[in-house]
C-alpha cells in the first residue's frame, strides 16, 4: 500500500492494466451485481434534483423502479447510499444503445448538455473502489471476471489503472492529487518494476 496524504492506495492501481472494452462486455458492470452503484451522500441530493431531466433517457422498467423505490436507496447490508435496481438485476438508470451496449441515462443527459453532472463518481472511477473510514480513505482495485476484456485490452495498450481513471480522479480529488499519485506510481515502478 502507498500512503498519499490520508489516502491509502493499493499497489494494484499501479500494477494492473485496464481499459473498458464495451464492444466485448456490453457494459455488464451496470447490469450485474447484487446492489446498485455506490453514491456519495451529496450525490443523493443531485439525483433528487436532476431526475426529471434524466427521466426521458431511461427505460420504462428503470422509471417504474425509481418511482417505486426512490431515486436512491440505502444498502441494508452496510448503510451505504446506492442507486436503485430493476428487480435486483440492473441499475435503474441504465439505458441501451442500438448495439445493445449498456449506457448510463444520467451520462447521456450530461452528454446532451441537459445536466452538468456526469454520472456517479463510483461508476466513473471504476475499477477503483473508494471507501472512506474515520481516519483515512482506501483506494482498492476491484477485480471482477466480467471485466476480463478490459484487463486484456489494458495489457495490450499498456494502460495502468491509475492512468485509465485519470479524468475521474481529477474530477473527485483535483489535479494536484493526481500529479502526486502519478509521481508515486513512477517511484513504485522504479522500485518494483512494471508488469
Amino acid at each position: 500500500m502507498v500512503l498519499i496524504e490520508d489516502k491509502l492506495i493499493s499497489e494494484e492501481i499501479f500494477s494492473e492494466e485496464f481499459v473498458c472494452n464495451l464492444s466485448k462486455c456490453k457494459g455488464a458492470c451496470c447490469v450485474e451485481g447484487d446492489v446498485g452503484a455506490p453514491l456519495d451522500e451529496n450525490e443523493t441530493k443531485i439525483l433528487d434534483e436532476i431526475y426529471d431531466k434524466v427521466k426521458p433517457y431511461l427505460t420504462a422498467e428503470g422509471i417504474e423502479s425509481i418511482e417505486k423505490q426512490g431515486k436512491w436507496e440505502i444498502d441494508a447490508r452496510d448503510g451505504d447510499y446506492v442507486t436503485p435496481m430493476v428487480e435486483g438485476k440492473q441499475c435503474s438508470y441504465v439505458t441501451y444503445d442500438a448495439k445493445g451496449i449498456t449506457k448510463c441515462g444520467i451520462e447521456k443527459a450530461y452528454e446532451d448538455g441537459v445536466i452538468d453532472y456526469q454520472k456517479p463518481i463510483s461508476c466513473h472511477l471504476y475499477p477503483i473502489r473508494v471507501k472512506e473510514y474515520a481516519t483515512f480513505t482506501a483506494f482498492n482495485y476491484d477485480e471482477w471476471p466480467i471485466c476480463s476484456p478490459a484487463c486484456a485490452l489494458g495489457k495490450e495498450l499498456k494502460v495502468p489503472v491509475y492512468k485509465f481513471v485519470k479524468t475521474p480522479l481529477i474530477r473527485k480529488y483535483g489535479e494536484e492529487f493526481y500529479q502526486t499519485l502519478s509521481d508515486a506510481a513512477d517511484e513504485w515502478k522504479k522500485e518494483f518494476g512494471s508488469k
